[in-house]
C-alpha cells in the first residue's frame, strides 16, 4: 500500500466509497467524473503503478482478473449484452491521472467510435 496513493486510500477503507462489487483482488466503484452513464473504475486491492509495472512484475494473472471482473460486474449489472467498453490508460501521455493501475468499463449508451 502507498499511503499517498488515492486508491489505496479507497482500498483500505481510509476514505470513504461504496463498493459495487469486491473480492479478495479488486474493488469496483462508481467514477466521480463519469464519461458515460455507467463509468466504473476497477482497481486491484494491490498497488501497481500502472499496467507495465503489473505485467513486469509477472502478475499478469491480476491483468487479467481486470477482464474477468469486468465482465462479471457488467453480467451483474445487466449491460453485458448491450455493450460496454474497457480503458486502461498508462502513464501521463496515455492519460493516466491516478498512479494506481485500474480499468474504466463505460457502458449506458452507444459510445462514440471517436476514442478507438
Amino acid at each position: 500500500m502507498d499511503k499517498d496513493c488515492l486508491f489505496c486510500r479507497i482500498v483500505s477503507g481510509e476514505l470513504s466509497s461504496e463498493f459495487l462489487y469486491e473480492n479478495d483482488e479488486f474493488i469496483v466503484i462508481k467514477d466521480r467524473f463519469p464519461q458515460a452513464p455507467t463509468h466504473l473504475l476497477i482497481i486491484p486491492r494491490a498497488h501497481y503503478r500502472n499496467i507495465i509495472e503489473c505485467v513486469e512484475g509477472d502478475k499478469e494473472s491480476a491483468s487479467a482478473g481486470l477482464l474477468k471482473t469486468a465482465v462479471k460486474i457488467a453480467q451483474k449489472m445487466g449491460f453485458a449484452e448491450k455493450g460496454f467498453r474497457t480503458i486502461v490508460n498508462t502513464n501521463a501521455g496515455g492519460g493516466q491521472t491516478i498512479f494506481h493501475l485500474h480499468m474504466h468499463v463505460l457502458a449506458g449508451e452507444k459510445l462514440s467510435e471517436e476514442m478507438t
